[in-house]
Protein backbone atom coordinates (compact mmCIF):
# COMPACT_ATOMS: atom_id res chain seq x y z
CA UNK A 1 0.00 0.00 0.00
CA UNK A 2 2.84 2.55 0.52
CA UNK A 3 4.46 1.73 -2.42
CA UNK A 4 1.24 2.67 -3.92
CA UNK A 5 0.93 5.52 -2.44
CA UNK A 6 4.69 6.90 -3.41
CA UNK A 7 3.42 5.80 -7.08
CA UNK A 8 0.16 8.37 -6.63
CA UNK A 9 1.99 10.86 -5.31
CA UNK A 10 4.79 10.72 -8.01
CA UNK A 11 1.89 10.70 -10.74
CA UNK A 12 -0.38 13.62 -9.28
CA UNK A 13 1.34 16.33 -11.51
CA UNK A 14 -1.69 16.34 -14.43
CA UNK A 15 -3.84 18.78 -12.06
CA UNK A 16 -6.53 16.60 -12.15
CA UNK A 17 -9.17 16.90 -8.85
CA UNK A 18 -8.66 15.04 -5.67
CA UNK A 19 -4.67 16.67 -5.68
CA UNK A 20 -5.48 17.96 -2.25
CA UNK A 21 -5.35 14.20 -1.23
CA UNK A 22 -1.87 13.74 -3.43
CA UNK A 23 -0.59 16.57 -1.45
CA UNK A 24 -1.14 14.88 1.54
CA UNK A 25 0.33 12.14 0.32
CA UNK A 26 3.24 13.33 -0.19
CA UNK A 27 4.07 14.64 2.91
CA UNK A 28 2.57 11.66 4.97
CA UNK A 29 3.87 9.27 2.84
CA UNK A 30 7.32 10.22 1.18
CA UNK A 31 8.83 7.22 0.55
CA UNK A 32 12.04 8.50 2.39
CA UNK A 33 11.31 6.93 6.11
CA UNK A 34 13.65 9.89 7.73
CA UNK A 35 11.48 12.49 6.31
CA UNK A 36 8.20 10.97 7.35
CA UNK A 37 8.93 10.44 10.60
CA UNK A 38 9.90 14.09 10.69
CA UNK A 39 7.04 14.82 9.09
CA UNK A 40 4.44 13.04 12.29
CA UNK A 41 6.77 14.39 14.74
CA UNK A 42 6.12 17.91 13.14
CA UNK A 43 2.73 17.49 13.26
CA UNK A 44 2.07 16.53 16.78
CA UNK A 45 4.62 18.76 18.47
CA UNK A 46 3.74 21.96 16.76
CA UNK A 47 0.16 20.68 17.08
CA UNK A 48 -0.02 20.62 20.81
CA UNK A 49 2.40 23.99 21.60
CA UNK A 50 -0.20 25.91 19.78
CA UNK A 51 -3.05 23.96 21.42
CA UNK A 52 -1.98 24.99 24.70
CA UNK A 53 -2.12 28.71 24.17
CA UNK A 54 -5.71 29.55 24.36
CA UNK A 55 -5.84 27.35 27.43
CA UNK A 56 -2.89 29.45 28.89
CA UNK A 57 -4.78 32.12 28.39
CA UNK A 58 -8.01 31.14 30.12
CA UNK A 59 -5.39 30.11 32.92
CA UNK A 60 -3.37 33.37 33.58
CA UNK A 61 -6.18 36.03 33.06
CA UNK A 62 -9.15 33.80 34.22
CA UNK A 63 -8.22 31.74 37.03
CA UNK A 64 -4.56 33.28 38.28
CA UNK A 65 -6.00 36.87 37.76
CA UNK A 66 -2.81 38.20 35.80
CA UNK A 67 -3.51 41.77 34.25
CA UNK A 68 -3.45 42.00 30.53
CA UNK A 69 -0.34 43.72 30.11
CA UNK A 70 1.54 40.67 32.33
CA UNK A 71 -0.01 38.61 30.14
CA UNK A 72 1.46 40.19 26.93
CA UNK A 73 4.92 40.46 28.42
CA UNK A 74 4.31 36.69 29.14
CA UNK A 75 4.54 35.82 25.60
CA UNK A 76 6.67 39.22 23.92
CA UNK A 77 9.91 39.06 26.04
CA UNK A 78 10.71 35.48 25.49
CA UNK A 79 10.50 36.01 21.90
CA UNK A 80 14.28 37.25 21.34
CA UNK A 81 14.82 33.75 21.86
CA UNK A 82 13.74 33.35 18.22
CA UNK A 83 16.80 36.01 17.36
CA UNK A 84 19.09 34.19 19.40
CA UNK A 85 18.10 30.84 17.84
CA UNK A 86 18.41 31.80 14.52
CA UNK A 87 22.01 33.84 15.10
CA UNK A 88 23.13 30.70 16.30
CA UNK A 89 21.90 28.03 14.00
CA UNK A 90 24.79 28.22 11.34
CA UNK A 91 27.22 27.66 14.11
CA UNK A 92 25.31 25.18 15.90
CA UNK A 93 25.29 22.93 12.79
CA UNK A 94 28.51 23.75 11.54
CA UNK A 95 29.91 22.11 14.73
CA UNK A 96 27.66 19.34 15.65
CA UNK A 97 25.94 18.70 12.06
CA UNK A 98 22.33 18.13 11.13
CA UNK A 99 21.46 14.74 11.78
CA UNK A 100 22.65 15.50 15.82
CA UNK A 101 20.76 18.52 15.69
CA UNK A 102 17.36 16.88 14.70
CA UNK A 103 17.54 14.27 17.43
CA UNK A 104 18.66 16.48 20.16
CA UNK A 105 17.44 19.84 19.65
CA UNK A 106 13.88 17.53 18.21
CA UNK A 107 13.93 16.11 21.58
CA UNK A 108 14.99 19.05 23.52
CA UNK A 109 11.91 21.10 22.23
CA UNK A 110 9.10 18.88 23.38
CA UNK A 111 10.45 18.77 26.98
CA UNK A 112 9.47 22.18 28.29
CA UNK A 113 5.78 22.87 27.76
CA UNK A 114 4.87 20.10 30.65
CA UNK A 115 6.38 23.48 32.96
CA UNK A 116 3.73 25.31 31.98
CA UNK A 117 1.07 22.64 34.02
CA UNK A 118 2.96 24.23 37.37
CA UNK A 119 2.33 27.78 36.91
CA UNK A 120 1.55 29.41 40.01
CA UNK A 121 0.18 33.51 40.24
CA UNK A 122 2.24 36.27 40.44
CA UNK A 123 6.22 37.33 39.83
CA UNK A 124 6.74 33.51 40.07
CA UNK A 125 4.52 32.66 37.84
CA UNK A 126 4.95 35.08 34.75
CA UNK A 127 8.28 34.43 35.18
CA UNK A 128 7.98 30.60 34.59
CA UNK A 129 5.69 30.99 31.68
CA UNK A 130 8.32 33.75 30.16
CA UNK A 131 11.36 30.86 30.46
CA UNK A 132 9.29 27.81 29.68
CA UNK A 133 8.34 30.21 25.86
CA UNK A 134 11.79 31.56 25.40
CA UNK A 135 13.39 27.53 25.80
CA UNK A 136 10.35 26.87 23.58
CA UNK A 137 11.39 29.32 20.76
CA UNK A 138 14.60 29.22 21.30
CA UNK A 139 15.00 25.40 20.55
CA UNK A 140 12.24 25.58 17.27
CA UNK A 141 14.68 28.44 16.16
CA UNK A 142 17.33 25.99 16.14
CA UNK A 143 15.84 23.20 14.75
CA UNK A 144 13.16 24.36 12.13
CA UNK A 145 16.21 25.71 9.59
CA UNK A 146 17.80 22.52 9.66
CA UNK A 147 14.00 21.23 9.47
CA UNK A 148 13.40 22.66 6.09
CA UNK A 149 17.04 21.62 4.69
CA UNK A 150 16.83 18.46 4.88
CA UNK A 151 12.96 18.20 3.55
CA UNK A 152 14.19 19.96 0.45
CA UNK A 153 17.61 18.04 0.13
CA UNK A 154 15.03 14.46 0.63
CA UNK A 155 12.22 15.46 -1.79
CA UNK A 156 12.56 14.94 -5.23
CA UNK A 157 12.51 17.92 -7.32
CA UNK A 158 9.46 16.95 -8.97
CA UNK A 159 7.38 17.12 -5.50
CA UNK A 160 9.12 19.70 -3.53
CA UNK A 161 6.08 22.14 -4.11
CA UNK A 162 3.44 19.56 -3.58
CA UNK A 163 5.06 18.62 -0.25
CA UNK A 164 5.46 22.46 1.33
CA UNK A 165 1.71 22.84 0.47
CA UNK A 166 0.89 19.37 2.20
CA UNK A 167 3.14 20.17 5.46
CA UNK A 168 1.55 23.56 5.99
CA UNK A 169 -2.17 22.25 5.91
CA UNK A 170 -1.28 19.01 7.50
CA UNK A 171 0.22 21.30 10.52
CA UNK A 172 -2.84 23.68 10.38
CA UNK A 173 -5.29 20.95 10.25
CA UNK A 174 -3.36 19.54 13.29
CA UNK A 175 -3.55 22.84 15.01
CA UNK A 176 -6.78 22.70 14.78
CA UNK A 177 -7.92 19.28 15.68
CA UNK A 178 -5.64 19.18 18.47
CA UNK A 179 -6.75 22.60 20.05
CA UNK A 180 -10.13 21.21 19.83
CA UNK A 181 -9.68 18.01 21.47
CA UNK A 182 -7.57 19.94 24.19
CA UNK A 183 -10.63 22.60 24.67
CA UNK A 184 -13.05 19.76 25.37
CA UNK A 185 -10.59 18.60 27.62
CA UNK A 186 -10.32 21.87 29.95
CA UNK A 187 -14.06 22.04 30.13
CA UNK A 188 -14.58 18.36 31.47
CA UNK A 189 -11.70 19.34 34.17
CA UNK A 190 -9.71 22.26 34.09
CA UNK A 191 -7.00 24.12 31.32
CA UNK A 192 -4.16 23.61 34.00
CA UNK A 193 -5.17 19.88 33.45
CA UNK A 194 -6.08 20.00 29.64
CA UNK A 195 -2.35 21.95 29.71
CA UNK A 196 -0.52 18.86 31.72
CA UNK A 197 -1.81 16.49 29.59
CA UNK A 198 -0.66 17.91 26.20
CA UNK A 199 2.28 18.26 28.04
CA UNK A 200 2.81 14.46 28.69
CA UNK A 201 1.73 13.91 25.25
CA UNK A 202 4.26 16.21 23.31
CA UNK A 203 7.16 14.02 25.92
CA UNK A 204 6.16 11.49 23.68
CA UNK A 205 6.69 12.61 20.29
CA UNK A 206 10.74 12.11 20.48
CA UNK A 207 9.93 8.44 19.50
CA UNK A 208 8.84 9.38 16.19
CA UNK A 209 12.03 10.73 15.83
CA UNK A 210 13.61 6.72 15.76
CA UNK A 211 13.25 6.20 12.42
CA UNK A 212 15.36 9.20 11.86
CA UNK A 213 18.11 8.82 14.01
CA UNK A 214 19.33 5.28 11.52
CA UNK A 215 18.86 7.70 8.47
CA UNK A 216 22.41 8.57 7.02
CA UNK A 217 23.45 11.65 5.38
CA UNK A 218 24.04 10.37 2.27
CA UNK A 219 20.58 9.25 1.39
CA UNK A 220 19.85 9.76 -1.82
CA UNK A 221 17.73 12.25 -2.90
CA UNK A 222 15.19 10.74 -6.08
CA UNK A 223 16.57 7.14 -5.40
CA UNK A 224 14.43 4.84 -7.63
CA UNK A 225 11.99 2.76 -4.63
Amino acid sequence: MRGAGCRRARSGTSGRPGSGRTRVCAAGRSCHPGLRALYLNNLLVGGLIMATEPLLAVLLLSELGFPPWQYGLAFAAPCIGGLIGSRLARRVVARYGRHRILRVVGTLRAVWLIGLAFVGPGVTGLVTVMAVEFAIIISMSLYNPVLATYRIEHTPHDRIARTLSAWSISSSAAIAVLSALCGLLASATSPRAAITVAGLLILASPLLLRRQWIATAHDAVGRPH
